[in-house]
């Protein structure tokens, strides 16, 4: 499984508009919402901070990766965003969280969740990555560097 076959180039998002845990959830939701019309961004958000409510996906070193199953769907989907700023994501190492790894799953997909989960928590825990996407100067070059490493990986 590629990560990069997770994601549309209209879902990699150079700049988030968000400020609080919340809102990141909602602005990709609405974003993964944008390419997947069998997704409705408030059902999915709901889902997404319900999950939250759980324990935070924020895994630390600036990474958090929040998912979530929605019902009706048939394939794994997601989107990547970045925020140069920071958000407190109540993340497990207490810093701010700058990139963000939204991941949809059908709801009767709990192995193929899981990989997806695993192979994207590989790639960001990469400080090289990491970096990379931070420095990147265009949504066009984050979609790059992610498709470069995905294959490398």
């Amino acid at each position: 499984m590629k990560i990069f076959d997770l994601l549309f180039p209209e879902t990699v998002v150079e700049e988030l508009k968000a400020e609080t845990k919340d809102e990141v959830i909602k602005e990709l939701a609405g974003v993964v919402a944008g390419n997947c019309e069998e997704i409705a961004p408030v059902e999915l958000a709901n889902i997404l901070l319900e999950r939250e409510s759980l324990g935070s996906t924020g895994i630390g070193e600036g990474v958090a990766i929040p998912h979530g199953k929605y019902p009706g769907i048939k394939f794994l989907t997601g989107a990547l965003g970045r925020s140069t700023k920071g958000v407190d994501f109540q993340s497990m190492d207490g810093k701010p969280a700058h990139l963000f790894f939204l991941l949809v799953a059908p709801e009767n997909s709990a192995g193929l969740h899981l990989k997806a989960l695993a192979r994207i928590s590989r790639l960001l825990k990469t400080d090289r990555f990491r970096k990379k996407i931070m420095d990147a100067g265009s949504q066009i070059e984050m979609v790059e560097i992610l498709r470069e490493e995905d294959e490398r990986l």
